[in-house]
């Protein structure tokens, strides 16, 4: 098993395939996975030269072989995938080396192991685009079924830019095959994905659902992945793959190239071996001649072994979170206990309140929130698992599952796009029978509640020995103490006077003898009290001297944020006291609070009064709907759109540019300005007021390629900003674009790619469009692109994101 040499020693990837098949003769919209069945012997020749250069792991060339990408007529799916697999095991043996299950008979022959390859679906999931989480596990899991059942040695999951859909592909391998699970994702210059997760956020999440190595693919060349690779052996613990390009593509004589020659290619292979990687190998561009040169360089190195990290990390789409590193903030707020009107609100389903709750706390300071929606009458699964969806819509912190109801905390731990933070297990038998299982399915940060069959301890010593057993029956499921936070719980001193001398103690001998992190819902200590702030506010601080590494807090309360942000400055954890000179030098009025990162000030949730701009920046499509049809009775629908919708537009804009909103927020921003703009089309529909139209674009995905993700976020902004979008789909041949331009006299095309095989598309496009209609102007964007190449195909203006492509049609439309 492959496994069995993970980490051990270095193992050698391939490199590319489509430029080998196109210098073969693909053509410009031809599926490459159809070659499995048309033209096997082209195939099977491409993996006996990689294994012959020395890849000991060859990908099946399957990579869009999924079904929401894979339409080829008279050609079944099954049976191509099965193909791909057979047909790497052929070449194999005609290379001399010997398929992984024939190994180990005393042949001597080096073994070689059949990837399932397995890329994106080219759709973004729900709620950002319209693909269902499920939709898109059902598509992974038959492929990944017929691959083992073909013989597969292990499933790769690669160049994947949402961290939803790379987790629906690890659960549908996890849970249909036995099989080996590689996963990489592409990172862009900010060592981000598309979607916005940072390393550890990704690291956390895969190490959480168990897959035996991850890593890198694609989107840069090996000098560019080396900040990234850092970053991979800082975090993870598990072995890493890099997979990089030839460099940034070029052009010559018509021809795609990159510009990393192989000997330079396996020079900087080394150094990655150096730093860390103990998987390697090519992606867009490379060919055997470079994973020759890498194997002759590299092959003889001795790896890095992977070692453990102690991190303690929780992460969701945008962000990770590190306990351990001064206090986190939970906030309590979405939690029915003692809240007359989040119970009014769960039982009227009034999501958009709850959203509203999330967003204070996160304007507010909180890292992370809690969620609890349990009251009886209602459908706690469903509900936490639309609360878990909805919130994860509007913000980027990560969740806390707060449910004692085994079905919701499945329910919502499955669709959480992140690694959760759960609450939580106790020392009960039963209850841990119950948790650990889930915890090990899906990855989490467990909080362990040092009560059992016997109640809460009295003493230090008993909740201690608690903690102790929690964390030791962990282990049993494989869930390390780094996983594991426990709550020394606060008991109220009304009743109990020694009740937060005792939990002062129990955190400390956690900290100091245990060596775990630790939480507290910090104001239960007053319950019964008067002037509760006062003791909540000075036992938080107490708790933080003795090591509580997350109170679960309100973060609207002033003496409660006064005492986090105090603590950090006296303790040496916030660097300069930046973050406490940015809060209080500001002179702000009481009650007005700013978030630790120094971010504006905000407003308690309940009596929030959200402004029209606000509403559509923080992405609540039905307050920004219900503000407007309030606006449009007094003013006019056009200076609306111009005074609040497209000002909020564009502030959200600009912090997707500056790295500070990513696209989730982005796309939720465009949605609520959509519905506001409902509002105001049908009051101007019906007193015949038109809004003019800025002009009228062609998007279009060019022939041969499937995938529609930057197509559609540029359409949803592009609209947004009262343009009139002519979609032309995916997969658009040349001749119908050109037609369509010179039908509607059009001035401006889009064209979209990210397929090295489809560039080509591209170019014909544009050289076409400059033979039939000279005056329009062409933008270009896609994962294979960069303005180098834009340049050398003719196009007048890359796009590095959406954005960009907006304010050029702005700029062009303006001249």
């Amino acid at each position: 098993m492959i496994r069995d040499r993970l980490g051990k020693e270095l193992l050698l990837f391939d490199g590319g395939m489509g430029t080998l098949l196109q210098e073969r003769g693909l053509a410009p919209g031809e599926l490459p996975e159809t070659w499995n069945i048309s033209r096997p012997e082209v195939i099977r020749e491409i993996h006996k030269n990689y294994i012959k250069a020395g890849s000991d792991i060859v990908l099946t060339n399957t990579f869009g072989a999924n079904a929401l990408k894979f339409h080829a007529e008279g050609c079944s799916l099954e049976q191509t995938v099965k193909t791909a697999v057979r047909l790497v095991k052929e070449a194999a043996k005609k290379a001399g080396a010997a398929p992984a299950e024939t190994s180990g008979t005393g042949n001597g022959k080096r073994t070689v192991y059949a990837a399932l390859d397995i890329g994106p679906t080219g759709k973004l999931l729900k709620p950002m685009g319209d693909l269902d989480f499920e939709e898109a596990y059902e598509a992974f899991k038959e492929v990944m079924i017929w691959g083992e059942e073909a013989g597969a040695d292990l499933i790769h999951i690669e160049t994947m830019s949402d961290t939803y859909e790379l987790k629906a592909a690890v659960l549908a391998a996890k849970e249909n095959t036995s099989l080996p699970v590689f996963a990489t994702a592409i990172f862009d210059e900010r060592r981000k994905l598309l979607t916005g997760a940072d390393v550890p956020s990704v690291i956390a999440l895969l190490e959480g659902l168990h897959v035996d190595a991850l890593g890198i693919n694609c989107g840069m060349g090996p000098e560019q992945m080396m900040p990234v690779l850092e970053e991979y052996v800082k975090y993870s613990s598990l072995p890493i793959i890099v997979k990089p390009n030839a460099g940034l593509p070029k052009q010559r004589g018509g021809q795609t190239y990159y510009d990393v020659s192989p000997d330079e290619f396996a020079g900087y292979m080394e150094k990655i071996v150096s730093m860390g990687a103990c998987v390697i190998g090519g992606c867009c561009g490379t060919t055997p001649g470079h994973i020759k040169a890498m194997a002759d360089r590299c092959g003889k190195m001795q790896i890095v072994p992977p070692a453990e990290k102690k991190y303690t990390v929780v992460s969701s789409y945008g962000q990770s979170v590190f306990l351990g590193e001064g206090s986190k903030i939970i906030g309590e707020r979405i939690n029915p206990t003692g809240k007359k009107k989040f119970k009014q609100a769960l039982k009227e389903h009034d999501l958009e309140y709850i959203l509203r709750e999330g967003i204070t706390q996160q304007d507010n300071g909180a890292h992370i929130l809690d969620v609890n929606v349990g009251l009886p009458d209602i459908d706690e699964p469903a509900m936490m698992k639309e609360t878990v969806q909805e919130l994860q819509s509007v913000v980027n912190l990560p969740l806390q599952i707060d449910t004692v109801d085994a079905e919701a905390m499945e329910a919502a731990l499955r669709i959480y796009n992140g690694k959760a933070m759960v609450n939580s297990v106790s020392g009960k038998q039963e209850s841990m029978d119950k948790v650990f299982p889930l915890i090990r399915k899906y990855g989490g940060v467990v909080i362990g509640l040092t009560l059992d069959e016997d109640g809460i301890p009295a003493d230090a010593e008993g909740r201690v020995r608690i903690a102790l057993r929690i964390i030791n029956e962990a282990a049993k499921y494989g869930i390390r103490k780094k996983d594991i936070v426990i709550d020394a719980l606060a008991m109220t001193i009304s009743s109990e006077p020694d009740g937060a001398k005792v939990t002062l103690e129990t955190l400390r001998r956690l900290r100091d003898e245990v060596g775990v992190n630790t939480v507290l819902g910090v104001s239960n200590i007053s319950f019964g009290l008067p002037s509760r702030p006062v003791i909540n506010s000075a036992f938080y601080t107490m708790a933080m001297m003795n090591g509580l590494s997350a109170g679960i807090i309100n973060p609207s309360s002033e003496d409660m944020m006064k005492a986090w942000y105090a603590y950090h400055a006296l303790m040496g954890l916030d660097a300069n006291c930046e973050r406490y000179i940015e809060r209080y030098s500001r002179m702000q009025p009481a009650g007005a609070l700013s978030d630790p990162a120094g971010a504006a000030p905000s407003r308690s949730g309940q009596e929030s009064i959200l402004s029209l701009r606000e509403s559509i920046e923080k992405g609540l499509k039905e307050d920004a709907s219900a503000i407007t049809a309030q606006l449009s009775e007094k003013q006019d629908p056009l200076e609306i759109i111009n005074t609040e919708l497209i000002p909020a537009l564009n502030h959200v804009g600009d912090g997707f540019e500056k790295g500070t909103v990513f696209l989730p927020q982005l796309l939720m921003s465009a949605e609520a300005a959509k519905s506001a703009f409902a509002v105001l089309k049908d009051k101007m529909d019906r007193s015949g007021e038109v809004q003019e139209k800025i002009g009228t674009i062609v998007l279009a995905t060019v022939k041969g390629d499937i995938h529609d993700i930057g197509k559609n976020i540029v359409k949803v902004l592009l609209e947004n900003y009262s343009f009139d979008v002519i979609d032309l789909g995916k997969d658009v041949a040349p001749e119908l674009i050109v037609e369509t331009v010179r039908e509607k006299n059009v001035r401006l095309v889009g064209l979209s790619a990210l397929m090295t095989t489809t560039v080509v598309s591209m170019e014909e496009t544009i050289r076409l469009l400059r033979e039939g209609a000279p005056q329009c102007k062409v933008m270009v964007g896609g994962a294979v692109l960069n303005q180098d190449y834009a340049d050398m195909i003719g196009a007048d203006f890359y796009g590095k994101d959406a954005m960009q492509s907006v304010r050029y049609a702005r700029e062009l439309f303006a001249g």
